[in-house]
């Protein structure tokens, strides 16, 4: 029997916090109409539909920190956080399709990468949802011990209101301290 998961991460242009991933194994019964990609998706919606993707599937949220991210970069730091999903799945599946045009290093696996696989394979997009949903309720979390930032609206992101807080408030340890602009601020009082 062929055993489909879907992978994704979020949070890989934000200028602080993990990245994460999440691998989903669908349910047979799943309505995969109700599945886009999460950028697609209202908030609401959206934890809705995370709730409604963990009741009827296999699925697991990984992630890589900070100091994972500025340590390897953001591109390693995802394909590790996306490693650490699929590795942890309770089921182990026979074929991994993983959005985007790079697969993480992992043997005895049948990886394939798709392009926008997020708007085309239900299971990606199941996997883009939840992930989606859990780093935005962490980012919500940093922002209420982290005011000032605007993370609760801008998740982290570069926006003018978040650029314009760093100059105010400065670089706090949240902050990947690799990613432009923050490598340009000064650091010293981290």
């Amino acid at each position: 029997m062929k055993i489909v998961a879907g992978v994704d991460e979020v949070g890989r242009g934000s200028l602080i916090g993990p990245v994460y991933a999440a691998a989903v194994i669908l349910n047979k019964k799943i309505d995969k109409k109700l599945l886009k990609d999460s950028k697609a998706i209202s908030k609401d919606k959206r934890k809705l539909l995370s709730k409604y993707i963990k009741k009827n599937s296999i699925w697991v949220i990984s992630k890589a920190s900070v100091k994972e991210i500025d340590k390897i970069n953001i591109l390693q730091a995802s394909l590790l956080a996306m490693k650490r999903a699929i590795k942890k799945l309770k089921k182990k599946p026979t074929q991994v399709l993983i959005d985007g045009n790079k697969v993480p290093n992992l043997k005895n696996y049948n990886l394939k990468a798709v392009i926008k696989g997020d708007q085309k394979i239900a299971s990606i997009s199941a996997a883009s949802i939840i992930a989606k949903v859990a780093r935005d309720k962490f980012i919500t979390t940093l922002a209420i011990k982290n005011k000032g930032y605007g993370w609760e609206q801008n998740f982290g992101y570069g926006t003018k209101q978040h650029l314009k807080a760093i100059k105010k408030l400065g670089v706090n340890k949240h902050h990947r301290k690799t990613f432009s602009p923050i490598s340009r601020f000064n650091l010293h009082n981290i």
